[in-house]
């Protein structure tokens, strides 16, 4: 039996901020929360109702053991999740500013994740999938991007949709150029690229969303979404294009709001897959109608993995819409 959707990546614990519109220096605590972004989309998959691997590394420390029993628990499939004796797990300090920007803080010098290495990616487990997903932070060391592109030329080979968010994080980067010479190179081993509003002026240099779309799509890639926060998304395959509106939400914290909107997508093109066929240009829409709904639920609770929506929750938010 297939994998829906296979996801390499960072998994890590967010500590959120408990109170809102503040800096980190002026929370006055913070939640324990489980995230990290490839690991969110596996979660997500989950949770809508798909089957979802996760393969990464953690430290083997009470983190990481955490994390793997969250995943779990969730039945995302953990046997490619190493246990690192000699690296911790990334921890991250998240706060929601006043402005609305989230500031973040990592702590990883090295995390576990940096550790992933081509020999840990098995061929045979990446075989069995239908969609593999990856993001930029594993590009950003040397041992982990050899591993991500390693699992990527087994994905090519045997015939996966691949799908890649650059989820930018400049701050785990040596330097700016560095990062969008490495994010704007995971372009073309893509079929499908989830970037935001707030990254694609940096990655591409494009000032529209337009434009990014055809940036990207001259990379390689068949299809861009370009998410919009409350405003929906953007789409284009070059042959199709549009926008698509969000929901009003009560917004408590955006983390993971991204990575739901992806496992939404991922798991409607692996549902199709899985059937035999594929999303045709004229069903987009409702597929990023569905994934913004998803994106939206996830800003109404704190945490990333804790606030991913289940396939019930976004049919009430699209039936209570209609």
């Amino acid at each position: 039996m297939k994998t829906d959707v296979i996801c390499l990546g960072e998994l890590l614990i967010d500590f959120v901020s408990m109170a809102k519109d503040v800096s980190l220096i002026e929370s006055p605590g913070f939640l324990k929360a489980p995230g990290g972004a490839p690991a969110n989309v596996a979660a997500g998959v989950v949770k809508l109702g798909g089957t979802a691997g996760f393969i990464g590394k953690v430290g083997d420390d009470p983190f990481g053991l955490y994390l793997k029993q969250v995943l779990n628990q969730l039945t995302v499939e953990t046997s490619c999740l190493a246990l690192d004796r000699e690296a911790r797990t990334t921890l991250s300090f998240v706060a929601q500013r006043p402005d609305g920007d989230r500031e973040c803080m990592f702590y990883r010098h090295p995390g576990a994740d940096m550790r992933l290495a081509a020999e840990d990616i098995a061929e045979d487990y990446i075989a069995q999938g239908s969609v593999f997903h990856y993001g930029s932070i594993s590009l950003g060391s040397p041992s982990s991007k050899a591993a991500t592109l390693q699992a990527i030329a087994y994905a090519r080979k045997h015939g996966l949709l691949i799908s890649y968010d650059p989820n930018l994080r400049t701050d785990l980067w040596p330097d700016p150029e560095h990062a969008r010479e490495e994010i704007n190179a995971g372009f073309a081993h893509a079929d499908v690229v989830k970037i935001s509003e707030e990254e694609y002026r940096f990655i591409t240099g494009c000032t529209t969303v337009e434009d990014c779309g055809r940036y990207i799509l001259e990379r390689g890639p068949g299809l861009v979404i370009v998410t919009l926060g409350k405003d929906g998304c953007y789409y284009t395959n070059g042959r199709t294009s549009g926008f698509i509106a969000g929901f009003q939400a009560e917004v408590v914290e955006t983390t993971g709001a991204g990575d739901a909107f992806v496992a939404a997508v991922l798991h409607t093109f692996a549902e199709r897959r899985r059937a035999g066929s594929t999303v045709q240009d004229e069903e987009l829409p409702a597929v990023l109608r569905f994934a913004n709904a998803a994106g939206a639920l996830a800003t109404t609770r704190i945490g990333a993995i804790p606030s991913l929506p289940t396939q019930d929750e976004v049919l009430a938010l699209l039936d209570s819409a209609d």
